[in-house]
């Protein structure tokens, strides 16, 4: 019996982020992976992006605000299937700027009935929202969300919602749930040690956690190498991390295991 295609989603457009982030995304995710996987990558921009990841034109949203190149572009994928390239099914949308750390099979098999799940939010655990980081969706399951954004425009959502996770969190209806809670950490909330132990003691992979989310500042590569980038300065005494070193140990293991699977 043949074993159905795993098929993950990512996107990158503009210069925010370089093609190393696809490529590091992608063999962490290989090498995590069992079986068949479909890893595609909409993109305004395939230079640089390895081979084995299908590059495929980056989605939009019709609207006209100067907002609609930030994260609000996700909203993107809530299309049918013939404006989303054709996509069907079950998708996984992944983050480029996430470290996988443990086994993903369990995204693609947990409650398969599901047709939206998604991380929890857990800087807002008093509220109920999604962490739009790693999210399973059915391919059409809100196509409602979209066309209210661009029916109402972009604006009219920024005057109640403060970004995009939080307008599907509250627009997308009852069919979202999530993951279990060990699953995915905010690397944030998780993994760095409470101040003032932060400056003795190095970032954590909490127990059980699959993937670690890093939305804001610091990225991967700055938490790598014990960096968070911070413009104001009083917040400079108090945003300090030691290296965590285990995230270019990821990386490194993750390309190694890809090459010997082949």
């Amino acid at each position: 019996m043949s074993q159905a295609v795993k098929q993950v989603v990512c996107m990158k457009w503009a210069k925010l982020y370089g093609p190393e982030y696809v490529n590091r995304l992608y063999a962490m995710v290989r090498s995590n992976v069992t079986g068949p996987l479909r890893f595609v990558c909409l993109t305004d921009d395939p230079t640089g992006i390895r081979a084995e990841v299908e590059c495929l034109p980056c989605t939009s949203i019709n609207v006209t605000s100067k907002w609609k190149e930030t994260g609000w572009r996700k909203i993107s994928l809530f299309a049918p299937s013939e404006r989303l390239l054709g996509f069907t099914g079950d998708w996984l949308f992944i983050d480029l700027d996430v470290v996988v750390t443990g086994n993903m099979d369990g995204f693609f098999e947990y409650e398969p009935e599901r047709p939206f799940v998604v991380m929890r939010n857990w800087t807002q655990m008093d509220k109920v929202i999604g962490n739009t980081s790693v999210y399973r969706f059915r391919v059409g399951c809100a196509t409602h969300l979209l066309e209210k954004l661009e029916r109402e425009g972009l604006e009219a959502q920024l005057l109640k919602y403060p970004n995009s996770q939080t307008f599907i969190s509250n627009e997308i209806g009852n069919i979202m749930h999530f993951w279990p809670d060990a699953w995915c950490a905010l690397f944030k909330v998780q993994c760095i040690p409470a101040w003032p132990m932060r400056l003795f003691q190095a970032p954590v992979i909490p127990k059980g956690c699959k993937i670690i989310a890093f939305p804001g500042m610091p990225n991967p590569p700055d938490a790598a190498v014990g960096s968070w980038p911070e413009k104001k300065f009083y917040k400079r005494l108090y945003k300090r991390i030691r290296p965590a070193h285990w995230i270019p140990k990821i990386w490194q293991e993750s390309e190694d295991k890809i090459r010997r699977i082949g």
